[in-house]
């Protein structure tokens, strides 16, 4: 029996196999379908008015297990895009193969363009919205950088100026304020210009053009940042050495809180270091944010390259900020001069500090002989040659200048124009005295004024700053040594790494600074000669303009110019001639030998030499010579020697061979003088001039015959010295001439009375020539009471 069927607008059937076994359920087939398909299926039989009965019934009669064959009636609605497998039965009619399959084929691709569709649509608005989250984010931290900026500069200008006026109002104001906000300034006013740029173009954060504007700010400023930041974070360390002296005087850390907390109450602030640290942050927080920003920008984003320029450059400003703080932290370290004591360089001895120079100097010494090699770096020794050269040139017009500044004060100090010359009535000396008080009183002072401000101060600056330099060279020198000998190994323990990067950090600092150095240094003192000169200049032209002043009323002002600078050039010669001889004549009183008395065993050595040698061979040693070469000779001051030879056996004329009475050997030719010997009788001195009928007596011709045998009474005599007399040894005593001595013995210990033992003044007691002394009456008195030597 045909089951009818129900109107469909469209179908296909597919023919399937029979079951093997026909003891299996007839709806084995169906299970095939899926439990999606069966939901469809059931809603649309639902949609047409079918019972669950009807389909029950209509199942059982089409699947009938034996029917020969079993079709599956694919069926396509026209309300629903969905596809329902029903099974039924027919006879002998088939569909072809071919058009069930182009049929499905098309229903599947319609399927699959909807999900595509579909897909494609929810894609496209996930990006929409990840790309307004971005927009979004990209946004909240452009503000933040901006508003940051604008909290964190406020910040600074409440420490600078009302914290920092404040705190100079206590009693008394901290110690060295001023160097806690050191380069704070440099800081504010960088930040403040980023701002202003920023604000200049009058574009907010939501605008697409403000991201480029920020960036080109950024970039305009980044030399100005560096400068401003690395100058204060290489000054860091020092603000907080200084915060901490502070804090250990109790009463004045509470001054400095309470002052904090007033001027800043919106913050809760308690230390200074709140707002110092604030420039530290914030230059590290630079690349933070601005990588931020790139994170959330597309990088289509016409800005895009400039933001990732801005990023690198901000990275790269804490690379080298981080690096000159690492180099001034070594120049520190090593260019402070240590005034030591010898106990504290002895405290400082181990075993390290031993090894480390024991190596250092086996390490010269194989470079002197030869040994090892010298790491030569010919730039650097071209850069501490120029140093050097710098150095002494500063050092030698430095003692230049302090000596004119000394003639000059000197200078001022004679006021000649204060004597009487008895001249009052004569025009000359009256405008000599009024154009000396005027070049005294106004003109030379104030030169001597504007030459210490613009040119002595500055050259003693700069020479105390030829300090770290200069040890700096030291210290790397001795660091070349320690990296020499650990240069050729290859593996590197912990401290000979250190060591290592100690040598190229001071060889890199000193390869980048000491240009810089020599050409800032070489340009002062340009300058300071240019100033110099001008200096000069005014000074002629303030004296020119006093000089013109009196020029009618001074002698030969009537002469024609060229008749007056000859009269004027004629007498400033002949005056230089007064003069030149003047001093020649002081110069060969003032160097004339200073003639000393001969002992007895120096007048036999003389006669010796004097016999053998003659004469005018005969030198006398000024100072000690004490021998340090072979064949040198171990002299006293004052020994009498011959001249063999006035050159060594090289040619040296600064060694002469000299016969030191019976010891022959070399002495230095710059410690030797010709001597001159004394006259016979010494010259008579002024204080041996004695009153009539009063006899003088001579200690060293002294006899029991030349004493006036006298029971009445008799002069009381005092022993003076006649003549100066400058000891040469310790068993000597120096006298001048008048100064009173007492004679201890009239003879030596051989009992030689050319010599006697006397005390002077102080209690020193020594030896004198006899004809040295002389005496003088002080007085009379009673028989017995006259004492020959007082």
């Amino acid at each position: 029996m045909e089951v009818p069927r129900r109107p469909q607008p469209s179908s296909f059937t597919l023919t399937l196999p029979k079951p093997a076994s026909a003891t299996h359920c007839p709806l084995g087939a169906v299970e095939k379908v899926t439990k999606k398909d069966q939901l469809k299926e059931k809603l649309q039989d639902e949609k047409d008015g079918i019972t669950e009965k009807d389909d029950d019934q209509f199942a059982a009669d089409t699947f009938n297990p034996g029917d020969s064959n079993v079709t599956v009636i694919v069926e396509a609605s026209d309300e629903t895009s969905e596809q329902s497998i029903v099974p039924t039965v027919e006879g002998d009619g088939k569909l072809s193969s071919q058009d069930s399959f182009s049929e499905e084929s098309s229903v599947s691709e319609e399927r699959l363009a909807e999900e595509a569709e579909e897909a494609k649509k929810r894609s496209e608005e996930e990006k929409a919205a990840a790309k307004e989250r971005a927009a979004q984010r990209q946004l909240l931290a452009i503000e933040e950088l901006v508003q940051s900026e604008r909290n964190y500069l406020r910040m600074l200008q409440v420490s600078t100026v009302t914290i920092r006026s404040n705190l100079k109002k206590l009693q008394p104001p901290p110690a060295n304020l001023d160097s806690m906000f050191l380069y704070i300034e440099d800081v504010i006013d960088v930040s403040s210009r980023l701002l202003s740029l920023l604000d200049q173009k009058q574009v907010q954060p939501g605008d697409p053009s403000f991201l480029e504007t920020l960036c080109d700010s950024f970039l305009s400023l980044s030399s100005d940042i560096e400068e401003a930041y690395k100058e204060y974070l290489a000054n860091y360390n020092n603000v907080t050495v200084l915060e901490n002296s502070y804090k250990q005087k109790e009463a004045l850390w509470n001054d400095i809180v309470k002052v904090i907390k007033t001027s800043a109450p919106e913050v809760n602030a308690t230390s200074l270091s709140f707002f110092m640290v604030m420039p530290v942050q914030r230059i590290a927080r630079y690349p933070l944010l601005l990588q931020t920003i790139q994170k959330h920008t597309d990088p289509t984003h016409p800005a895009y390259s400039l933001l990732e320029q801005t990023a690198h450059t901000a990275i790269t400003l804490n690379c080298r900020i981080n690096e000159y703080k690492r180099f001034r932290e070594v120049a520190d370290k090593y260019k402070k001069t240590e005034n030591l004591t010898i106990k504290d360089k002895i405290n400082r001895l181990n075993s390290h500090s031993i090894a480390k120079k024991t190596a250092r100097l086996s390490q010269q010494i194989k470079h002197e002989t030869g040994i090892a090699p010298k790491l030569v770096d010919e730039e650097f020794d071209a850069l501490e040659g120029f140093f050097y050269v710098l150095e002494h040139g500063i050092l030698e017009l430095l003692e230049n200048v302090e000596m004119y500044l000394h003639h000059l004060q000197r200078f001022l100090s004679c006021k000649t124009e204060e004597f009487d010359l008895d001249m009052d009535g004569e025009k000359a000396p009256i405008c000599y005295k009024e154009i000396t008080t005027a070049l005294r009183q106004w003109i030379l002072p104030t030169f001597e004024k504007r030459m210490r401000t613009l040119i002595h101060k500055p050259l003693c600056a700069l020479r105390d700053l030829l300090v770290g330099p200069r040890n700096l060279i030291r210290k790397r020198l001795d660091k070349l040594l320690d990296y020499e000998v650990i240069e050729a190994k290859s593996n590197l323990s912990y401290d000979e790494q250190a060591v290592a990067n100690t040598y190229r950090t001071i060889n890199t600092l000193l390869l980048n600074e000491l240009p810089r150095f020599n050409g800032l240094a070489l340009q002062m003192i340009w300058s300071m000669l240019g100033t110099f000169s001008c200096l000069h200049k005014d000074l002629t032209s303030d004296m020119e303009q006093l000089f013109q002043s009196f020029a009618q009323q001074l002698p030969h002002s009537s002469l024609n110019p060229s008749a007056f600078w000859e009269w004027a050039e004629s007498e400033v010669l002949e005056g230089a001639r007064r003069l030149q001889t003047l001093c020649h004549s002081v110069e060969e009183t003032l160097n004339a030998p200073v003639v000393q008395p001969l002992s007895p065993s120096s007048r036999h050595r003389l006669k010796q030499l004097t016999d053998k040698h003659g004469s005018g061979k005969i030198y006398q040693v000024t100072t000690a010579v004490v021998g340090s070469r072979d064949l040198d000779l171990n002299l006293v001051k004052g020994e009498l020697v011959a001249i063999i030879s006035e050159t060594d056996s090289r040619g040296d004329k600064r060694r002469w061979l000299v016969d030191a009475g019976g010891r022959r050997g070399y002495a230095p030719a710059s410690k030797l003088v010709r001597y001159h010997q004394p006259a016979e009788d010494p010259p008579p001195s002024p204080h041996l001039a004695l009153p009539d009928g009063i006899m003088g007596i001579r200690r060293h011709s002294y006899t029991p015959e030349s004493q006036p045998l006298r029971v009445m009474p008799v002069p009381c005599l005092q022993v003076f010295a006649a003549y100066d007399f400058t000891a040469r040894g310790n068993h000597e005593v120096t006298v001048r001439s008048g100064e009173p001595v007492r004679v201890l013995e009239p003879h030596d210990k051989k009992g030689n009375p050319e010599w006697s033992l006397v005390e002077a003044r102080g209690g020193q007691r020594g030896y004198v020539p006899s004809n040295y002394l002389a005496v003088m009456p002080m007085g009379t008195g009673p028989f017995g009471t006259a004492q020959p030597y007082c």
